[in-house]
């Protein structure tokens, strides 16, 4: 049994990314399904900063701890103190949970990037090699970063760092001339990303400073964001924002064009699908909190 079926078979609800990743990369991402929490946090809540009882959060991050080790003996979650930030952590066997990132990339079997959201936008990615892995938190606040450079970017630059590394590292194993290494274009071209849910471009209203962010920042990245925008006609100053169509826009322009999962329709809605997915903008102000659900990549 592989472990894309393993876990199918436990966790039925949770989502397995559709995607060609090489022998030896496994990815999952939870929902709100197969836990122990009650409303409004029921049930699979992994959150330990939202207000829910600390021992069903224990007990939910035990579910996914196993599910982890049913695939990968020893694979252990890093749970990330995120921030909205564009910080990024190399993980090992050792890092922490509660370490401050919202991006973490690693070549260390058994150390699981993990991602929690609840409207904003897990990215996971792999590299061709199988050596490499990395997750991303994209609000619209990590999304935008400063100039163009978000934490997309910042991750990826962690990306091809640690794919160099492999690389010299795979000369050296060889004894042979190593080939010249190789440019961020050439990480970019073999590597693998996935978009999971997050609120969908029919329900994420954003004012115009979230417009201009995007907007705003230089060249071509800056026009095409335009198009992940769209009026409310008679609310003046408000847009409904495609978060995930801005990603893939990121990505792109990055050089990363193998780009799958959250295709910006409604199946993939934190929102919309109540039934699946926590949502901070529809739960938190009608039942007073939310959970978060996690997406996680790891190597084994």
């Amino acid at each position: 049994m592989t472990a894309a079926s393993s876990i199918r078979s436990q966790h039925a609800d949770w989502l397995v990314p559709d995607w060609p990743a090489p022998p030896g990369v496994h990815a999952l991402c939870t929902t709100r399904a197969g836990g122990v929490g009650r409303a409004p946090f029921d049930q699979l809540n992994l959150g330990t900063h939202v207000g829910d009882d600390p021992v069903a959060v224990a007990a939910n991050r035990q579910i996914v701890q196993s599910a982890l080790h049913s695939t990968t003996p020893g694979a252990r979650a890093v749970f990330l103190n995120q921030v909205h930030g564009d910080g990024v952590v190399l993980l090992d066997a050792s890092t922490p949970d509660g370490t401050e990132a919202d991006a973490c990339v690693t070549r260390a079997p058994g150390a699981v990037c993990t991602i929690m959201v609840a409207d904003c936008l897990p990215v996971l990615f792999a590299h061709r090699s199988g050596q490499v892995v990395a997750a991303a938190h994209a609000g619209w606040r990590g999304l935008a970063g400063s100039a163009g450079q978000g934490v997309l970017e910042s991750v990826f630059k962690h990306f091809c760092h640690e794919a160099l590394v492999h690389h010299a590292s795979i000369a050296i194993e060889s004894g042979a001339m190593a080939p010249a290494a190789p440019g961020a274009s050439e990480v970019a071209a073999r590597t693998l990303a996935w978009l999971g849910p997050c609120i969908g471009p029919t329900a994420f209203e954003v004012g115009a400073e979230v417009r201009a962010a995007f907007c705003d920042a230089p060249g071509a990245l800056g026009a095409a964001a335009t198009s992940c925008f769209v009026a409310r006609p008679g609310v003046p100053g408000k847009y409904l924002c495609d978060l995930a169509g801005l990603a893939r826009l990121r990505l792109q322009a990055m050089g990363v064009t193998a780009i799958y999962g959250n295709d910006s329709t409604a199946p993939w809605c934190t929102v919309t699908q109540a039934s699946l997915f926590f949502s901070h903008r529809r739960d938190s102000a009608a039942l007073g909190g939310s959970g978060r659900f996690a997406a996680c990549i790891w190597l084994g």
